[in-house]
């Protein structure tokens, strides 16, 4: 199967690599790897595209994901701006168990890891009460080499087996097709297209000719590919900016955050946050506000 390769800086003298990234953005193109990967954002904000779902990400997230499943790292609009000076940080250990790591995890001590891992192929993202032990076990995998470094490795895997909080996985959609190289960048940057006009009244034939696709064609193999429809993607978009939108409280009223993500009526707007939301927007940032207020009685 030929998959969008990403370059993985591999070492013929180690079985787990580690990566430390500092770039203006992340990896622009929708890939998957043989290897799963944890991958820590020491600084940075954005959306994760994975299998078929999305999630913000910002500094501090943890990630796993299941080896071969498709991901893409979206950094937000301003970190493509040739005059940011907000670079992206992050570190990344990528680790094959069917690969040169085979015979180790097929000991018998290993099974609960073996096991952990096949059940979360779809990825999570750390809890944050486990984030300190965590990256503080990933910063120890970097701090080392040899055959230190891969006890360290065992003790980052134990961290992961001893959180006893549910892990919603990252993307609910069985087994998406093989991806092609050319796939993989087309896909890309038919989700390039959608975030950087999501905020327009942007048709289906408007991204399909971007794609260079009749409108038939390009529903098809949106979804095909996504396990989404365009207009299910583009909502989703539009209303995980509008919740990044309401918790910043940059905007007067609700009603300007719908129009500024691109929804032309409130109803519309309404009907459809509390559809992917789950709640109303009103009752959302009333959730959050409460949240931040119980958090800072608790700090204080």
């Amino acid at each position: 199967m030929k998959v969008l390769q990403f370059t993985i800086p591999v070492a013929h003298d180690k079985s787990v690599i580690t990566d430390q990234v500092e770039l203006p953005y992340h990896y622009p193109y929708l890939h998957r790897h043989k290897e799963a990967q944890i991958t820590w954002i020491q600084q940075g904000e954005g959306i994760l595209i994975a299998g078929n779902n999305m999630h913000d990400y910002k500094s501090g997230d943890v990630f796993l994901l299941g080896a071969n499943l498709p991901h893409l790292f979206k950094s937000n609009p301003e970190y493509f701006n040739p005059q940011s000076d907000r670079p992206i940080k992050a570190f990344t250990l990528f680790f094959n168990p069917d690969g040169v790591l085979s015979a180790l995890f097929n000991l018998p001590e290993m099974k609960a890891f073996k096991i952990f891992l096949q059940q979360h192929q779809q990825g999570f993202k750390i809890p944050d009460k486990n984030f300190k032990q965590v990256s503080q076990c990933m910063n120890n995998v970097k701090g080392t080499s040899g055959s230190d470094q891969l006890m360290q490795f065992l003790n980052l895997l134990k961290s992961l087996l001893s959180i006893n909080t549910k892990l919603e996985p990252l993307s609910t959609y069985g087994d998406l097709p093989s991806i092609t190289e050319n796939e993989g960048v087309r896909i890309g940057n038919i989700y390039n297209f959608i975030m950087q006009n999501y905020a327009e009244p942007i048709t289906l034939e408007d991204v399909a000719k971007a794609a260079y696709m009749t409108s038939e064609s390009f529903c098809r193999y949106f979804k095909k590919h996504t396990g989404h429809t365009f207009i299910s993607f583009l909502n989703e978009i539009r209303i995980n900016e509008a919740c990044k939108k309401l918790t910043a409280h940059k905007f007067e009223s609700i009603s300007t955050v719908a129009y500024k993500c691109g929804f032309k009526s409130i109803t519309n707007f309404n009907r459809v946050f509390k559809c992917i939301i789950g709640t109303s927007p009103r009752e959302y940032l009333d959730n959050y506000t409460n949240n931040v207020n119980t958090a800072n009685k608790i700090a204080s």
